[in-house]
């Protein structure tokens, strides 16, 4: 949703965060309890802790580690570890081990923020101007700092302090938001809006939150209809983020909303975007940690919900993942992308009955959106439920109007559902229209072309499709077997022998390709190669219905050849 920082930059303040705060997961039991000898019993719960904080276990790691400082609370590691698992579980304990962390960034950074919120402006500034000049808070440092001097009444020097970063700095988006934000609340719209236009015109690519903030302002200076159309293009995108823009009143509203109205929210903001821009790197409990304060200056401030939702569901721990989406308040802006999510989220738990009333749920309350029922028919394909997932399909594309080039999947989707549960004109249909969307693609060329493969029909054109997909994608196992195995049916063994082997060799594990690969060793002659790969395939989970096929050849071998094979020896 938000990403304002240079990729290299995020990776280098991810590493700097995360050593200040001392690893969560490094291998050795350092700072391990002194009293563990004379406590049975001790030492194991803060290995559990550990062990959960390499796990990404916030809740654990928090329970344990808190469990264990109880007993030995002067040793100084565990301080630290302990304070980073409260602080990443968003414990209250947080607060006060921070204040024994003189050294700890993360802890400085906590206490900056209980200053601000207690409106204790003058100490905030103390602690921010002692903050590294290094790490988040060469980052974070000025973007605080401006925000406390307009928060103490002296905009004029939180505009002197963050104007050169702006206007010439390596962060000016950032900077030139942060900026126009602060003119915008001291009420200097023209200004605001200047840097509101900078910050765009550094971001050509610029996320929903950027759009909202940038456009808030423009709307707030009388170009209401330009700060809307900031927002068309995501409107009509297929990413479940469209779902907060989909209505002309959906833009107006989020538009209209200021989306920081205080210095402590922008302080909030500051540590979103830094967040954001470390997750989208890998920094992900870096990213995490800066999560946490935002929400601790903000607690309902969904964008940060959403991101600390998508590391636990990265990690695999849905259930926090799902209490999290769970406390995102029901008209926010953004509480239909959460509800979308949420839904996801019950389909990746196997929770389907679940997640389906939720798709259908949401997919009623906004009558003109397709993600839901693409969601929805995404569930179904992917558990066999072909008819019912393109009904869902024809829904989605009903909604969508007029196709583009981005709309391919949908089709590709729906036409594979179809190919699936027998109707092949209407799946052969979408793959045709998928191709004339987006022309070359190589998953829409492999499919159709291997299913006229199957069905032997236009042979020749499949195989010039199948080898323009394996050129756009060599090293893709599945679409190297759909060209070995139309050069089969084409009676070009040596030729399928050449591209089978290399795709087994990408796809080891895949019944399919073995399979195809001991049908062409057969008719080559190397039937002892052939039976081996039979075998195998039979040991990989094959489909129900391949496994008397294959047990046939076996016992008699393949007992009719491809027509095509006669053509090899003409």
């Amino acid at each position: 949703m938000y990403a304002l920082v240079p990729p290299r930059r995020a990776l280098l303040l991810a590493a700097a965060l995360l050593s200040a705060c001392g690893a969560a997961g490094s291998p050795a039991p350092s700072g391990a309890p002194t009293a563990a000898a004379d406590r049975p019993g001790l030492f194991g719960t803060y290995l559990s802790g550990r062990f959960a904080q390499s796990q990404s276990d916030t809740v654990v790691a928090a329970d344990r580690l808190l469990e264990a400082l109880r007993h030995d609370p002067e040793q100084p590691e565990l301080i630290a570890r302990t304070f980073v698992a409260a602080l990443l579980d968003g414990r209250p304990e947080a607060l006060r081990l921070a204040r024994r962390l003189p050294d700890n960034q993360a802890a400085a950074l906590l206490l900056v923020g209980a200053e601000a919120q207690a409106g204790r402006w003058d100490r905030a500034e103390q602690r921010i101007r002692t903050l590294p000049r290094q790490g988040p808070s060469a980052l974070l440092g000025p973007l605080m700092l401006g925000w406390t001097l307009h928060a103490k009444g002296q905009t004029d020097q939180a505009v002197a302090l963050l104007r050169p970063l702006a206007e010439g700095g390596r962060l000016r988006s950032i900077h030139a938001l942060h900026l126009a934000l602060i003119l915008d609340l001291a009420g200097r719209g023209a200004e605001a809006e200047r840097y509101a236009r900078m910050a765009l015109a550094e971001s050509p690519d610029a996320s929903l939150r950027l759009l909202q903030l940038a456009g808030g302002i423009l709307t707030r200076n009388g170009h209401a209809e330009e700060a809307e159309r900031l927002l068309d293009g995501m409107s009509r995108g297929a990413g479940d983020l469209a779902l907060a823009v989909a209505t002309e009143a959906d833009r107006r509203a989020l538009l209209a909303a200021r989306g920081v109205a205080s210095a402590v929210e922008g302080m909030a903001e500051a540590e979103l975007a830094l967040a954001a821009a470390l997750r989208g790197q890998g920094g992900g409990d870096s990213a995490l940690l800066l999560a946490r304060l935002a929400l601790r200056l903000r607690p309902d401030f969904t964008p940060v919900l959403l991101l600390v939702a998508e590391h636990y569901i990265d990690e695999s721990h849905q259930e926090a993942a799902l209490a999290v989406l769970d406390k995102v308040p029901s008209g926010d802006p953004l509480a239909r992308v959460a509800a979308l999510r949420r839904a996801t989220l019950l389909d990746r738990m196997n929770r389907v009955d679940e997640a389906e009333a939720a798709y259908r749920r949401l997919g009623a309350e906004l009558p003109a959106a397709p993600q839901p029922f693409a969601r929805l028919g995404d569930m179904l394909r992917q558990r066999s439920r072909f008819a019912e997932a393109a009904a869902a399909y024809d829904t989605a594309v009903s909604r969508s109007g007029a196709l583009g080039s981005d709309d391919w999947p949908l089709l590709y989707a729906r036409a594979i559902a179809n190919e699936r549960s027998g109707n092949w004109p209407r799946a052969e249909a979408d793959f045709q229209k998928a191709l004339e969307l987006a022309p070359e693609q190589p998953y829409v060329m492999n499919y159709l072309a291997y299913t006229w493969v199957e069905m032997g029909k236009n042979l020749p054109e499949a195989r010039r499709m199948l080898e323009r997909a394996v050129e756009l994608r060599p090293n893709d196992g599945n679409i190297v077997d759909s060209l070995g195995w139309a050069l089969f049916k084409l009676g070009d063994v040596p030729g399928a022998v050449r591209w089978l082997e290399r795709a087994v060799e990408l796809e080891p594990r895949n019944s399919v390709i073995n399979d195809h690969l001991g049908d062409a060793y057969w008719v080559a002659g190397r039937q002892r190669e052939a039976e081996f790969q039979w075998r195998r395939a039979l040991r990989l989970e094959p489909e129900a219905g391949d496994i008397p096929k294959i047990e046939a050849k076996l016992r008699e071998g393949l007992a009719t050849p491809p027509a095509a094979t006669a053509q090899r020896n003409d």
